[in-house]
């Protein structure tokens, strides 16, 4: 993800324009993401909590945006959000079908209405969309994860729609009572995910997901009020820092798969999400402009926040394309020899990372455009902010 809302983030209440601050969060964010599902290095969960801080800085502006009637903002994100899913969900389906899944012939699935109402979450993601675990052969030309792993990062999509539904309530229970209603999620995650109380099937894995990162969403909200510019800088690090310490502690021992990956501990997560995105928030400096070194880097910036849910959506399948592109290498002539051949395995992931960007760029010219289409803004094939910054100049 990342992050599914992509209009101008305010510099404080009642602000207007771009905070490139939170603009550049959202890009790490991203960032993060893609490099975490290209290697699987688990301490990258601990460098930056990248979904803590998407969906922080999406009740932020969710916040910001409940000043106008519940009803209407709630028809704005879901404008924002459907349409670039429609599209990815069909491109992935016809590729899942012709590769000879059957959906309603897979007992995962179920069969009848029971499996037809599962194919909805394909249009709107209520709940996470079926899949094939396996699909084609290892050693055909994708692995045969494939569409489970393009699948896989629509979750985000199915907790930030019911962050969306839910926040009209969550917004007047935090004006009304912030602090408990911050911490609320943080208490439920030390029930629903830690095995105190168990919820099974995808209802379990949305409850989790709703505490785990409800916490983060909250602070968005008290960060487009001012509450966290209200507490004290030195308590603000003192408790995020206590908490973040608690999720270090609970991970040491309770690890999951993967070790220190706390993407499978999911106090853990909620924890340290938590105190990073106060930490992130309550530091956070309200840019008009990106400052000294970083303005070089305004462009991608500028391309990622306007392109955040193609980025998202497709960066996962892309991965999976980078394989067959690298591999193709093998078979070129002045790799017969077994010294070149040997360069190219140690290499391997070195190459997937370069070769994911310019695929990322390929997806964001060939998709991006309809998040325009779903904002109701003119089409840009290439929304770098490049023409706003010649007109500027000319200004000047």
């Amino acid at each position: 993800m990342t992050q599914a809302e992509t209009a101008p983030a305010e510099t404080r209440k009642g602000g207007t324009g771009r905070d490139r601050y939170l603009d550049l969060l959202r890009s790490l964010a991203l960032l993060r993401v893609v490099v975490y599902h290209l290697f699987g290095w688990p301490w990258l969960t601990i460098l930056f909590p990248s979904m803590g801080v998407m969906f922080a800085l999406a009740g932020s502006l969710m916040a910001r945006s409940l000043d106008r009637p519940a009803a209407h903002v709630i028809q704005g994100r879901l404008r924002r959000l459907l349409p670039p899913l429609w599209l990815f969900s069909a491109v992935l389906l016809a590729m899942m079908l012709m590769a000879g899944w059957h959906p309603l012939k897979d007992p995962d699935v179920g069969s009848g209405w029971a499996g037809w109402g599962r194919l909805i979450d394909y249009v709107l993601p209520f709940g996470a969309p079926p899949y094939p675990e396996h699909l084609g052969s290892a050693s055909g030309l994708l692995d045969d994860t494939w569409a489970e792993q393009a699948a896989g990062p629509l979750w985000y999509l199915r907790a930030y729609l019911w962050f969306v539904l839910l926040s009209p309530l969550l917004l007047r229970a935090f004006r009304r009572a912030p602090l408990p209603t911050v911490l609320a999620p943080l208490a439920l995650t030390a029930v629903v995910g830690t095995g105190v109380v168990t919820v099974p099937g995808e209802t379990g894995n949305a409850v989790t997901d709703f505490a785990v990162y409800g916490g983060c969403w909250i602070l968005g909200f008290a960060h487009h009020e001012g509450a966290l510019a209200r507490v004290p800088r030195y308590a603000a690090v003192s408790l995020s820092c206590l908490v973040m310490a608690v999720g270090l502690w609970w991970a040491s021992g309770h690890p999951g798969p993967e070790g220190w990956d706390l993407n499978d501990i999911p106090l853990a997560q909620a924890c340290w999400s938590f105190g990073a995105v106060v930490l992130l928030l309550q530091y956070s400096p309200s840019w008009r402009e990106l400052p000294g070194r970083l303005r070089r880097w305004d462009r991608p910036i500028t391309l990622a926040n306007n392109r955040a849910v193609t980025i998202y959506l497709w960066h996962n399948m892309l991965i999976m394309a980078t394989f067959p592109v690298i591999d193709a290498a093998y078979d070129l002539p002045f790799m017969e020899s077994d010294r070149a051949a040997s360069l190219l395995d140690s290499t391997y992931g070195f190459w997937t990372f370069v070769v994911v960007w310019p695929l990322l760029a390929a997806a964001v010219l060939a998709f991006g455009w309809v998040e325009d289409v779903a904002a109701g803004r003119r089409v840009r094939v290439w929304p770098d902010g490049t023409r706003r910054g010649r007109a500027r100049r000319r200004a000047t």
